[in-house]
């Protein structure tokens, strides 16, 4: 006769900050309805739920209903809510500060949502360092939920995961649960006769074994493949009515339940870790295969089965190390925090500076919002748009700090501090209309660009990087361009192409896709080859420029230079930056060569990167001094004896006028990645970048001088933004004297 087990079902619902509204309500229709509908056929069965801050925001707005349903359920004591960070941050990613302050206020919104008492937190990717057991409790949290994985990691059999352990971290004290990862991947994907045979298995572990699922809700008809096989092919409910009849021996039960009835397994203290395929991903691409070979190869040999247990692959914060882009949203997001830290500590602050503050606050949150900031199986850092959406946040909340301070009037400032954290010093120039970031020690790059008023960091690039699953698409394509498995599985285990021949489309790049990026070139050198990265002279690239900084009431500049050689001959560059206060909304740049030889042809290049202007749309374009239109975002040009180019997004209400003062040719180029997201693998467009070049010899006398002039026009947006203001102030006018009249 088969003992008893105690099955816990956690559910993680979640849509990251920036998702397409769209893409929230398909989530909604096809898992996060059906699921509640079949869920309420079943009152005696209870689960436990979080619902990210940024998705439960929306459902809020748009789906009302869903809240009020799910709030009948938790009084019905079939749901219990758990919370969490607001915004859905890796805790590893964000100061001490903001990880209690995040954890505490979603903690007060669902207490007064939902009318319960949350105890317990969903551990965003279940990425997890001892010191957080401490920040968590801190918070008012009563136990989190991680994977299997971490236990394992710290030595701890199997046979001893069937429960929870007690963690502490400074004497503050913290329940962990061991989510069961062979469930994980059996639910929903194999059928309920083989969870409950493997729930059997469990039940006959001595002791009250608990055993737990925690895994995401958009397994459950989001998932490509998923809705047909969860509802219409009815899972869902075969598995719910499988736990019905092995109710004699399984109790569906809550982690707040198990708590207060079963003693802890004992104590334990847990490395650094995350659910396994995390540490796969966050490897560098080539070590990422080897392990992943190595691990597949072997799984079959039981003395490996044995040793694997103490084999770990990487540590999550090193996603800021494979992906420099991670790392500048980060540099950034702890710049702002900094500064609304250091604002709410002023104890003669206003209260309405304060509010501005607290607003800026919860902007800052938002822009912590995890999936931007790493990738693994779905897009995450490789979708432009959730890029955008970060440093939307963080350039709102930054925009508030200056409010709060008083500081609203036409100004330029330049400051020069280490705001990356690599050890050399940045430049920061800024106006009330524009912040520009300068890197003198990575070839003078400027490597950010952000447009106060609409939000918008027009060097939200991203680089073509190796990736270890680069190598699957080379192999697994067939002659139509596209694969994919047969029967339903799981997305780890999923091949499927969204485009034909991306094999053809893998690129990688050989330096930074920013802005001011400097390139010495073989003489007649083409568009097609300098796509290729050929042909390039010497390594003005990514070299160390000497910076120096001029400032006056106006104005503000910085002055690069570096001395080098290409193919043997020396010279110098020297690149100044100027913004101004009035003329807020241009960057002047200008280029002075000297001390290359004077009876040698020369092909010199600067490169520019465009992001948030995505291609292949008729309202996003190229066009000429002259107003023609020279085809969409995404087109190659190369262009003979120009000036001036213009890219237009009149979604965005954004044109960026380039203007040279030398005529010269000038390359466009779509950068475009090769990623994989759950859909399947897919090219997406990534920046465009414009090469204005010069082939000449030095002149007899004096330096060879070009200035270039980046304008950005956002008046589009600003017009686009008070229509709608004042047609929101006329629908409250209105509402108010309905309700007056009434």
């Amino acid at each position: 006769m088969a003992g008893s087990v105690r099955l816990i079902l956690a559910f993680h619902n979640h849509q990251p900050i920036g998702n397409f509204d769209g893409v929230f309500e398909q989530a909604y229709r096809d898992s996060y309805l059906p699921f509640l509908d079949v869920m309420q056929d079943y009152p005696e069965i209870p689960f436990s739920l979080h619902t990210s801050g940024s998705l439960l925001e929306w459902l809020e707005k748009h789906h009302p209903e869903y809240i009020d349903r799910l709030r009948q359920m938790v009084a019905c004591r079939q749901v219990e809510i758990i919370g969490g960070a607001f915004y859905e941050p890796i805790l590893a990613n964000i100061p001490r500060r903001d990880r209690i302050g995040q954890i505490k206020t979603f903690t007060e919104h669902l207490n007064q949502l939902f009318h319960t008492t949350v105890r317990g937190m969903w551990l965003p990717e279940r990425v997890w360092e001892q010191s957080f057991a401490g920040d968590i409790s801190a918070a008012g949290i009563q136990y989190t939920i991680l994977d299997d994985y971490h236990f394992k990691c710290a030595g701890i059999a199997p046979s001893e995961l069937n429960g929870y352990y007690v963690t502490e971290d400074e004497g503050r004290i913290l329940n962990v649960f061991p989510g069961n990862e062979r469930l994980r991947y059996l639910i929903p994907f194999s059928e309920p006769a083989q969870c409950i045979e493997f729930l059997r298995e469990a039940a006959d572990q001595p002791g009250t074994p608990i055993v737990l699922f925690g895994d995401d809700g958009e397994k459950f008809g989001s998932w490509p493949e998923t809705h047909k096989h969860v509802y219409e092919d009815r899972w869902l409910r075969r598995f719910l009515d499988a736990l019905r009849e092995a109710d004699s021996w399984i109790k569906v039960t809550t982690p707040a339940e198990a708590i207060d009835h079963v003693a802890p397994i004992g104590r334990c203290y847990l490395p650094d870790a995350s659910y396994r395929e995390m540490t796969e991903w966050v490897l560098p691409a080539e070590t990422q295969r080897e392990f992943v070979t190595l691990t597949n190869t072997q799984h079959e040999d039981p003395r490996f089965k044995q040793l694997i247990r103490y084999t770990r692959g990487g540590f999550w914060r090193n996603f800021r190390s494979r992906y420099s882009e991670s790392h500048e949203m980060y540099s950034r997001m702890m710049d702002v925090s900094q500064k609304v830290a250091a604002g709410l500590a002023d104890k003669g602050l206003s209260e309405d500076s304060r509010e501005l503050l607290e607003e800026a606050r919860l902007h800052l949150y938002r822009g912590q919002c995890n999936c931007s900031f790493w990738h693994g199986a779905f897009g995450g850092l490789y979708l432009p748009h959730l890029r955008n959406a970060v440093y939307r946040e963080l350039i709102a909340a930054d925009n508030l700090i200056d409010e709060a301070a008083g500081r609203t009037e036409p100004r330029v400032e330049v400051t020069a501090a280490d705001f990356d954290m690599d050890a050399r010093q940045e430049i920061r120039l800024a106006n009330h209309r524009v912040i520009a970031w300068l890197a003198p020690a990575r070839g003078g790059h400027l490597y950010e660009l952000d447009i106060r008023n609409t939000g918008i960091n027009l060097l939200a690039t991203l680089n073509r990087r190796p990736e270890a699953y680069h190598q699957t698409i080379l192999n697994s394509v067939n002659p139509q361009g596209s694969a994919s498995t047969e029967k339903l599985a799981s997305i780890q285990e999923t091949v499927k192409f969204k485009q034909p021949d991306l094999d053809k489309r893998i690129v990688y790049d050989k330096w930074p896709r920013k802005s001011l990026v400097d390139h010495f070139l073989q003489p007649q050198l083409s568009l097609q080859e300098f796509k290729k990265g050929e042909g390039i002279l010497g390594d003005f690239e990514t070299g160390t420029y000497e910076a120096s900084i001029r400032r006056s009431d106006l104005r503000v500049a910085v002055e690069m230079r570096r001395k080098g050689s290409i193919s043997g001959l020396t010279g110098e560059i020297r690149k100044i930056v100027v913004l101004s206060a009035d003329r807020p909304s241009e960057l002047l740049i200008q280029y002075q060569l000297s001390d290359f030889p004077r009876n040698v042809p020369l092909h010199f290049a600067v490169e520019l990167n465009f992001a948030a202007m995505p291609g292949n749309a008729d309202d996003r374009y190229f066009y000429d001094a002259s107003g023609i239109r020279l085809g969409t975002l995404d087109k190659s040009l190369d262009l003979v004896g120009v000036d001036r180019l213009s890219l237009v997004d009149e979604w965005l209400g954004l044109d960026v006028a380039v203007e040279m003062s030398r005529p010269g040719g000038l390359w466009t180029i779509p950068i475009e990645t090769i990623s994989q997201s759950e859909g399947g693998f897919e090219a997406v467009h990534q920046s465009v970048c414009v090469v204005p070049h010069w082939e000449f010899v030095m002149p007899a006398e004096g330096p060879w001088v070009v200035d270039l002039r980046m304008v950005l026009d956002t008046s589009i947006a600003t017009a686009r933004q008070l229509a709608e203001t004042r047609s929101r102030n006329v629908h409250e006018a209105v509402a108010g004297a309905v309700f007056q009249e009434q």
